[in-house]
């Protein structure tokens, strides 16, 4: 019998052949052959300890940062998503905030505020979800989660629950030495006692400057690459001569482009697939590569099989 056919109980939503780019912020991208939506930690926990271990797993958050290719994903998919996994205390042990991974970074900055904890400000520039900020030490305008992180758990692949302290990251520049298998389920940062007013024009500012110079309302995936050292990402692309100009290797038409706005960030605007993002994105790392010497590392995952 496949391993489809004889999946553990849940509480939450089991989703067979789900198409995923509606989970995406880009829009691209095929299905999943199972989509679990676990109702909370235990349930999540209970399903992982009944999996076959051979069964593969992918944790996709609120889909910001993601490229899920046109052949969609096999195995399981695990989307952290609704009151289970969104909780955001206040206040807890100090100038302390505690988030769910599938809590958006920027309502963790909007309660921070709200409590008079000051540091995790920065998390209102970035459009995505605590684990993913876990998984990669997202940060932005000078500060990252390295900064303001105290401790963090999650289950490992076989639904054992594990905890990690900071210095178990190892973080580095978009990068953390935890294995990859781990699904985060919750972490606790540091910050500040400061006023709320205070705070919040500071994420003001962070929010207009954001607006003027991200494409937020398009379909984007946020940062492309990963910028290079003492380099900027955005001038390198953008010297290439690639911003705003339009690719497709799908003969769709095309869609897929950098933005007008910003270098370093994938539009869809219309119609592109999967392939044609990605292409464009490897296109361009051929480009800078051949000019400048330069080799871009992709900032956004890549995940599931080509069409």
């Amino acid at each position: 019998m496949s391993w489809r056919g004889d999946l553990p109980k849940v509480r939450g939503k089991l989703l067979f052949g789900e198409p995923l780019a509606a989970f995406t912020w880009l829009r691209v991208g095929g299905a999943a052959e199972v989509l679990f939506l676990p109702a909370d930690e235990a349930d999540l926990g209970d399903f992982l300890r009944q999996l076959p271990v051979d069964v593969r797993v992918t944790v996709l958050g609120v889909g910001s940062n993601v490229i899920v290719r046109d052949g969609g994903i096999e195995g399981v998919v695990i989307r952290l998503a609704g009151r289970g996994f969104a909780g955001i205390r206040v206040g807890h042990q100090g100038a302390r905030v505690v988030a769910g991974a599938g809590a958006l970074d920027a309502a963790v900055a909007r309660a921070a505020a709200k409590g008079g904890i000051a540091g995790l400000e920065f998390y209102a520039g970035i459009p995505g979800t605590i684990g993913g900020a876990l998984t990669m030490n997202a940060g932005c305008y000078g500060r990252e989660t390295k900064d303001v992180l105290v401790a963090a758990t999650g289950f490992d692949r076989t639904g054992r629950p594990r905890s990690f302290a900071l210095g178990d990251f190892g973080f580095t520049y978009r990068h953390s030495e935890i294995s990859p298998d781990i699904i985060w389920t919750e972490a606790t940062f540091q910050g500040q006692a400061d006023d709320p007013a205070a705070i919040a024009a500071r994420m003001a500012e962070i929010t207009e400057r954001r607006e003027q110079t991200q494409p937020i309302r398009e379909k984007t995936g946020g940062s492309t690459f990963k910028n290079p050292p003492g380099q900027s990402s955005w001038k390198l692309v953008d010297a290439a001569g690639w911003r705003g100009r339009a690719f497709s290797v799908s003969g769709t038409g095309g869609g897929a482009m950098f933005s007008p706005l910003h270098a370093n960030f994938l539009i869809n605007t219309g119609e592109a697939t999967a392939a044609d993002i990605e292409g464009l994105g490897e296109a361009v790392r051929a480009d800078v590569k051949a000019r400048f010497a330069v080799d871009l590392e992709w900032e956004i995952k890549r995940i599931g099989k080509p069409a």
